[in-house]
């Protein structure tokens, strides 16, 4: 029978997992801080070596501590040759979120009966963060029908990743923004990918496994696709004189979903989609193709607060973001896999969390309400 007293959190909602240290959001007031720093100031002030340094070990790094773990980082960008191969060899129209997944699965191939220990557990995570940069790299650059290459080795995270990425030089600017976009992504509490990687990690398997799941849930539309889809809405918008009769017909008439809008969490802006317009803004002045999208996510944004921001849905940080990933030089198909080259910092970061201080298998129950016992009849007397 079923239980009368019990009740679904459909999604989970409002349903408490673990405790933790590393992120807080309060969605009333638009506040997201990083073990107590404010995006904003973080974002500003700080680099994404800094973010990771702190998210894994606990505290800000000195120039000591900054500096070894820039020479960590440097010392576990290379991949294997055989994962080098199998990238080479991943088919150029792969999803590549898939191609990901094919990836990070090598890394977790290796490992046999992992041993969680917190030492350890700290220089898995950075050689696996060093990883994702040459492993995304390498995937957009098999996208774009260009050779691998082994890691560019420069002295930041960003850096590394960009020159890895392309083969002519990068400006600063470029740079910089990137590394700014690496700290907005790098956790948002525990979201569907961040679970789904503590479900994986809470049965002790390895840190690569967890990550894999991570990404098998980024894959979705409504989490790590997000920006993609609402870089693409303001593609099929066209134009800024456009927007106005796209929103109508398709927002109000038709009752499309505005993608980039809305958050579970967030009941206003989402700080950082706020610092995501500011930098889509900068790169808009002087590039004209840029400036076309960013007048159309204004004006769409402008519409879409008049109509929704009454019930608390305002843009959330995929909304420009799929913006400032053009303005680098990105195709539409690499704000998720960007999106998870920050992330894989959070995702392990909650998962040593869990498994060193609150280590328990999460195994939550489900409601029955299908037909109770019956007998079973054979294939002959069925109807």
């Amino acid at each position: 029978m079923m239980e009368e007293a019990a009740t679904v959190s459909k999604g989970l909602e409002d349903v408490y997992i673990k405790t933790t240290k590393l992120t807080t959001i309060d969605g009333n007031k638009g506040i997201l801080r990083y073990r107590g720093y404010d995006i904003n100031d973080i974002s500003e002030h700080g680099t994404f070596e800094e973010v990771i340094h702190l998210m894994v070990y606990g505290e800000l790094p000195n120039k000591e501590q900054l500096k070894a773990l820039r020479d960590s980082l440097k010392s576990h960008y290379a991949l294997d040759k055989g994962i080098m191969e199998v990238i080479s060899k991943l088919p150029k129209d792969g999803e590549p979120l898939g191609m990901l997944e094919v990836a990070f699965s090598m890394l977790a191939m290796k490992e046999k009966n992992y041993k969680w220990e917190p030492k350890a557990d700290r220089e898995k995570a950075i050689d696996i963060i060093a990883k994702a940069v040459t492993i995304i790299a390498n995937i957009y650059r098999v996208k774009e029908g260009l050779p691998v290459k082994e890691p560019v080795i420069k002295e930041g995270y960003a850096e590394t990743f960009m020159a890895t990425c392309f083969d002519k030089p990068v400006s600063k600017e470029v740079i910089s923004s990137m590394d700014k976009a690496l700290i907005l992504y790098t956790d948002h509490e525990v979201p569907a990918s961040t679970t789904a990687s503590l479900v994986v990690a809470s049965t002790l398997s390895d840190m690569a496994s967890s990550v894999v799941a991570g990404i098998a849930a980024l894959k979705g539309p409504l989490h790590g696709g997000a920006a993609e889809t609402a870089f693409k809405q303001f593609e099929d918008i066209g134009s800024v004189e456009n927007v106005e009769q796209w929103f109508k017909h398709n927002v109000i008439e038709n009752n499309a979903k505005l993608m980039g809008f809305g958050h579970r969490v967030y009941k206003t802006m989402d700080p950082r989609a706020k610092i995501f317009k500011r930098y889509a803004e900068m790169f808009a002045k002087d590039n004209p193709k840029v400036d076309k999208y960013f007048q159309i996510a204004k004006k769409l944004e402008e519409l879409g607060v008049q109509k929704f921001g009454n019930k608390g849905i305002y843009p959330n940080t995929d909304f420009y973001s799929g913006i400032v990933y053009y303005a680098m030089g990105f195709p539409t198909y690499m704000p998720t896999p960007l999106f998870a080259l920050s992330r894989t910092t959070g995702w392990l970061s909650h998962i040593m969390e869990y498994v060193e201080e609150q280590q328990r298998i999460i195994r939550p129950r489900a409601i029955y309400v299908g037909i109770q016992e019956r007998k079973y009849v054979p294939i002959d007397q069925r109807h």
